[in-house]
């Protein structure tokens, strides 16, 4: 499937992003594992999350959905063998499924096989292989790639783990185990991922602490139901955020926004660089912070982005890349290699797919080095999401700046995380 797109005159009006994804997985997770009646309010209905929701159906818990909310009678920590094929649980396109569950299923005493797309099966796996195998988890792969045959262990062994990546997935993944080991399980990464998990360990009555880039967490006996309402997707806020940026004479309001401080390098980034974005109306959800975003039009500067910075705003480099592409100056990112192992390599997809839109952007390995000129427009040209939902997403925004028609291949992928994507950028559009 393909969209064609076409250049705007300005971007205005009201967003109301879809809800966090991330949050939405890790909602599911743990009020499947509960005791008792959760409620999962404004959660993303997306592929990857559906992924989440049938896995967790499969072994024991009852999800009911009804106008917008999930009703979750949990199965306790212990899940019941999931009853479909071969013990198969198919997560698609999903690594926050295959990777979260990974460190569930740990904990289990029954054998299960994670199967995804292909897509999915080139994503690394070692490493949550890595350390919970080292918990006691036996483990089998293709090579670090999909399937997973994880074959549980009850109680785990306690672990002390020291991460060289800063991924959230990962110290999820070994955080959840810990919930099923036989003492203290601690995990330690180079700068502070992404902390859902640990904010809704909390909420679920888990014994965890959290000190910088440490977290500890307890074996638990129970976790016990609540009622989460997730917060709009700030990488899905992004698209327009950018889009009201880089369109002279924009003026755009998204609404219920989460600004978790471990995600809000972007918007942390964009000031630096001049950007006109107020955020108001601030409040606290499901221990989420949010708020509503008012961005308008700018002149923006060039700035150096490097690794300290990027685990905060992983997501939306691409769609920074393009935003860069609009500022004065040479902006440049480093440290950012885990983007080659994303739905799609997003370094080689947004350097190429850029340079063909008439962008002067260059590859590093671990990043970009984007030579902007404001003011400067694109020029429309047929270009490939790569079926990855951020590239498709990011290239539908340049369409907004660039001259004459741009034409998106494999358009129908941002359903993975936006169902409707085009529908709401299109009604902004003046």
């Amino acid at each position: 499937m393909e969209i064609k797109l076409k250049k705007t005159n300005y971007v205005s009006g009201v967003v109301e992003v879809p809800a966090d994804k991330s949050v939405t997985h890790r909602a599911v997770m743990l009020s499947s594992l509960a005791e008792g009646n959760s409620i999962v309010r404004n959660y993303l209905p997306s592929d990857d999350c559906n992924r989440t929701i049938e896995a967790f159906c499969q072994m024991g818990a009852e999800i009911k959905i009804d106008n917008g909310s999930l009703y979750i009678k949990g199965a306790g920590l212990k899940l019941a063998k999931p009853q479909n094929g071969k013990y198969n649980i198919y997560a698609g396109n999903s690594g926050t499924t295959t990777r979260l569950l990974s460190g569930i299923l740990a904990g289990q005493k029954f054998e299960a096989v994670i199967t995804g797309d292909d897509s999915l099966s080139k994503r690394p796996m070692r490493r949550v292989i890595l350390p919970l195998s080292q918990m006691g988890a036996d483990i089998k792969s293709n090579d670090g790639l999909l399937p997973l045959i994880i074959k549980g262990r009850n109680p785990l062994k306690a672990l002390n783990y020291e991460s060289d990546k800063s991924t959230a997935q990962v110290k999820s993944a070994v955080l959840f185990a810990g919930l099923y080991a036989d003492g203290v399980t601690t995990y330690k990464e180079p700068a502070k991922s992404r902390d859902h998990s640990e904010r809704m360990l909390k909420a679920f009555g888990a014994d965890i602490t959290v000190s910088g880039n440490f977290v500890t967490v307890y074996p638990a006996e129970r976790l016990t139901a609540q009622d989460i309402t997730v917060p709009g997707d700030i990488s899905s806020a992004a698209f327009f955020i950018a889009a009201a940026l880089i369109v002279p004479d924009s003026n755009l309001s998204i609404r219920n926004v989460g600004v978790n401080p471990t995600r809000d390098g972007l918007i942390e980034v964009l000031k630096q660089m001049g950007a006109d974005i107020t955020l108001t109306n601030m409040r606290e959800i499901s221990q989420e912070p949010v708020c509503d975003i008012v961005v308008k039009y700018s002149k923006l500067k060039a700035v150096d982005i490097d690794a300290s910075l990027v685990p905060r705003m992983v997501d939306e480099i691409p769609v920074f890349v393009l935003i860069a592409t609009q500022a004065s100056g040479v902006t440049r990112i480093s440290g950012a290699k885990e983007l080659r192992v994303k739905e799609s390599d997003r370094i080689e997809a947004v350097t190429s797919q850029f340079k063909k839109l008439g962008a002067q952007v260059e590859s590093l390995e671990d990043g970009f080095i984007i030579n902007g000129n404001s003011g400067f427009n694109l020029t429309g040209t047929v270009v490939d999401s790569f079926e990855d939902h951020r590239i498709a997403m990011t290239l539908a925004v340049a369409s907004l700046i660039a001259e004459g028609e741009t034409v998106i291949r494999d358009s129908h992928c941002v359903d993975i995380s936006f169902p409707g994507f085009y529908k709401v950028l299109k009604n902004i559009c003046r």
